[in-house]
């Protein structure tokens, strides 16, 4: 058995989950998320505990098992505690700001970039060379902050660009002169 799905969702007080045939509804203190699953798996809610199994061994239900339990487990956290991904800017000139809800970046292009967050997804710049996405879906929060990254990935040589917070990027030497 999958040892990611067949261990149980503890669900935090506050968090109501309802299932109606494969659709999983999760509605806590900072918003409603809703996601359909697979008919073949069975979801099982009890007081606060959800429990996933799968009718076979066949090698589609063994890898929709763990799937379902994350996505699953992944909606409760984000709507009791939400998920947040932090960006640096790292270059001479670099910098990021907000213009009411647009994010405006400046990294070196004649032209500054602009960001239109998505409905749910809050964007925040607490210094002009960091910027911080906050939203209770974890993959749109992903997602937006992996297409802000890839206005300007981090180069090997200088480093310059932007990165995840904490991210290792790998250097090169770059030429000899002689």
């Amino acid at each position: 058995m999958s040892r990611v799905g067949k261990k149980p969702i503890e669900v935090p007080a506050g968090v109501t989950i309802t299932t109606d045939a494969n659709n999983v509804t999760v509605k806590g203190p900072k918003g409603e998320l809703s996601r359909t699953f697979s008919p073949d798996i069975n979801i099982e809610v009890q007081e606060n505990v959800v429990n996933i199994s799968r009718p076979s061994e066949s090698k589609e239900h063994r890898s929709l098992h763990g799937t379902t339990r994350a996505l699953i487990a992944n909606m409760v956290e984000g709507v009791s505690k939400g998920f947040e991904r932090n960006l640096e800017l790292i270059g001479v000139g670099y910098r990021a700001q907000k213009q009411g809800t647009k994010l405006v970046l400046n990294v070196g292009y004649s032209h500054p970039v602009e960001f239109e967050p998505e409905n749910g997804i809050e964007i925040e710049v607490p210094a002009n060379t960091k910027i911080s996405i906050k939203g209770i879906d974890k993959e749109r929060v992903g997602a937006i902050a992996s297409n802000i990254r890839a206005v300007r990935p981090p180069e090997p040589y200088k480093g310059k660009g932007i990165r995840y917070e904490g991210e290792f990027v790998r250097r090169k030497e770059g030429k000899t002169g002689k």
